[in-house]
């Protein structure tokens, strides 16, 4: 019996001093190799495929992910080329739109090569603001200022202004007519909203423009004449004498022709403020 017994306590002591603790050994190892041949959370995410938004540019259609896209105005564009240019229909990539509705079709088949610069200033005299974008989309407030009543009724519109910053503001595609130039004859055409873009410069008549102003109609006109093809650069008051006196005496055409290397031949009436 006593031989029994020890044999069962050797038994055990083996059992728990060899064999359980291999066991147990044994066990963590598996574990820790199942656990580093799972992948981790981290792991997983890293290797999971980033579906990012695709885009569509404006000027070209050309669809990329939006990380590589310009963003200019809530619109996207596929490099500097696009965004500086004008688009397909008739919109420049590269300034603020706020569309007016004061415009309509050109006639058929009318080549578009005139460009009417004008001034404007609203209140009269008064530069900032948006009473210009406002008066252009037949939403100004005729209780802003006194002179507002006698124009509240006017639909009229340019293509382009252009702020004292420098800023460009399109109202109007170019490809359609803006309601401008109103009674006007160039050479011996009438209806010069018909073949023309009109650019406004924030002004008066009574002060000089800022040197922004100037290069930004500069670089303007530079891609307008890609669109389109210009071959007269004219005042408002070129083409209804007597009725308009914009842009004034204080438009430096001389400086103008030599900043932007238009020719001479693009400027029918001449270098000379007027």
């Amino acid at each position: 019996m006593k031989f029994f017994e020890l044999l069962l306590l050797a038994l055990a002591l083996y059992y728990f001093l060899i064999l359980r603790p291999k066991a147990v050994k044994e066990k963590k190892r598996r574990r820790e190799a199942e656990k580093n041949s799972k992948p981790s959370s981290q792991a997983t995410a890293a290797a999971s495929p980033i579906i990012e938004k695709m885009v569509a540019c404006e000027f070209c259609k050309v669809r990329l992910p939006d990380s590589e896209a310009l963003i200019f105005d809530g619109r996207f564009y596929c490099g500097k080329a696009h965004l500086q240019s004008i688009n397909a229909e008739g919109f420049l990539g590269s300034c603020k739109r706020v569309l007016s509705n004061n415009y309509d079709l050109r006639p058929e088949n009318v080549t578009i090569d005139t460009i009417v610069i004008h001034h404007i200033s609203l209140p009269e005299g008064k530069f900032g603001g948006h009473a210009i974008e406002d008066f252009f989309c037949n939403r100004l407030n005729p209780k802003d200022d006194p002179y507002y009543p006698t124009i509240i009724d006017l639909q009229v519109s340019a293509h382009f202004l252009i702020k004292r910053s420098g800023e460009v503001v399109q109202f109007v595609s170019t490809l359609k007519r803006a309601w401008h130039a109103g009674a006007s004859t160039l050479m011996d055409r009438q209806k010069c909203n018909d073949f023309s873009i009109g650019i406004e410069l924030e002004g008066t008549g009574e002060l000089p423009f800022e040197p922004e102003q100037y290069q930004a109609l500069k670089l303007l006109i530079e891609e307008i004449q890609i669109k389109h093809p210009i071959s007269m650069i004219v005042g408002h008051s070129d083409i209804s004498p007597g009725r308009k006196q914009d842009p004034g005496k204080f438009f430096d055409w001389q400086y103008f022709k030599e900043i932007s290397q238009i020719p001479d031949q693009n400027f029918p009436f001449g270098m000379n403020s007027r």
